[in-house]
């Protein structure tokens, strides 16, 4: 049998539709790879699928909503992403929100801007968060029936294994056989992304630890392969 040995270059994209649950999913988890396809000139776009207005943390902040938007300007500035669009169902119940009706606010985002796939969390959310479970499975209804890829951002079981062990988390991680890409990155962006969310940032823990288990690598996998 031949040995599983995952690509370490990126599609070849001329546009990159990224949907995803929250302001911050875009840099906490995709920076990096983000950072990849725009510095490769690709074209990329951010649909947010909630304002992130749930969140524990940022509570002083009056319109907490508002606030995480213009996080996510800011950040999208530094990664380069050519337009971001933020949609209004509710953080910490995208899961129970009307299914039809937020694939059709997918449809629309492809509809718009052709992009030649997708970028999402792997089907777990990574973190199991069930908002970004939801908006990967929102994103693969979107596209049911069609020719366009879908390739999630996940980690290693190995990965995942540390950091449930160290930080008690319920990461999520895929063996190496189910690993497409494992590509080299760059975190400079990224980390800059990371700190324009500043309402979210919380120093240490979950996020600084995975990155530095990362490194500079970033693992890959089709939800919806190439045709």
């Amino acid at each position: 049998m031949d040995q599983h040995t995952p690509a370490t270059h990126l599609p070849a994209w001329d546009r990159v539709l990224v949907v995803v649950a929250h302001p911050d999913d875009e840099s906490f988890g995709l920076g990096a790879v983000i950072d990849k396809f725009t510095s490769g000139q690709s074209e990329v776009h951010v649909l947010t699928l909630t304002h992130g207005e749930a969140s524990t943390l940022g509570g002083e902040i009056d319109d907490l909503a508002a606030e995480r938007r213009q996080e996510l300007l800011r950040a999208s500035e530094i990664l380069n992403i050519s337009s971001v669009e933020l949609r209004d169902w509710p953080d910490g119940g995208l899961e129970h929100a009307d299914e039809h009706s937020v694939v059709e606010d997918i449809k629309r985002a492809i509809a718009k801007h052709q992009p030649d796939g997708l970028l999402v969390f792997e089907r777990q959310g990574v973190n199991r968060h069930p908002d970004h479970a939801a908006a990967t499975a929102r994103a693969l209804s979107a596209v049911a029936g069609t020719t366009i890829p879908v390739l999630a951002w996940t980690v290693t079981k190995e990965v995942a294994r540390q950091l449930n062990a160290e930080i008690g988390s319920i990461m999520h991680g895929d063996l190496p056989e189910d690993i497409d890409f494992t590509i080299t990155v760059s975190r400079e962006k990224q980390l800059r992304a990371i700190n324009a969310h500043v309402s979210q940032v919380v120093p240490g823990g979950l996020l600084f630890r995975r990155l530095e288990l990362l490194g500079d690598n970033e693992s890959l996998r089709w939800l919806q392969a190439p045709a």
